[in-house]
């Protein structure tokens, strides 16, 4: 499944993006364009409504940490709402161990998340 990205400039400061589909290896550069794009000087604050984003992968993570790393350098704002809750999973998976390395690499971490995510998708939680 592809991604797809609408941009809402809420205010000269203030961007929202819908981000609809599978955010995963294949994806998330044209997240990081769109992002990369959106951020100019005046924006301060950033939201993604991702009540639509069926999966995320590591790559599509890598994007998000970028995203809120590039708005904290300027004191701006990220945020993250409407989460699925195999989305929500996933995030809470990375903040719970956030510096203790669990993967030998991608692959083996996309492949947990990917179980994790369907997991909570049969209703298996």
């Amino acid at each position: 499944m592809s991604l797809t990205i609408e941009v809402v400039n809420q205010a000269s400061d203030r961007i929202k993006m819908y981000i609809i589909g599978r955010l995963d290896t294949n994806t998330a550069s044209q997240l990081e364009a769109t992002i990369d794009d959106a951020l100019t000087e005046q924006v301060t604050m950033l939201t993604l409504d991702l009540a639509q984003l069926e999966y995320i992968s590591s790559a599509g993570l890598r994007v998000l940490f970028k995203a809120a790393k590039s708005l904290k350098k300027k004191n701006g704002h990220f945020g993250l709402m409407h989460l699925q809750p195999q989305i929500q999973k996933v995030l809470d998976i990375v903040k719970a161990l956030p510096a203790v390395p669990i993967f030998k690499n991608e692959q083996e971490m996309d492949e947990y998340l990917d179980a994790m995510q369907q997991q909570v998708v049969d209703g298996e939680d």
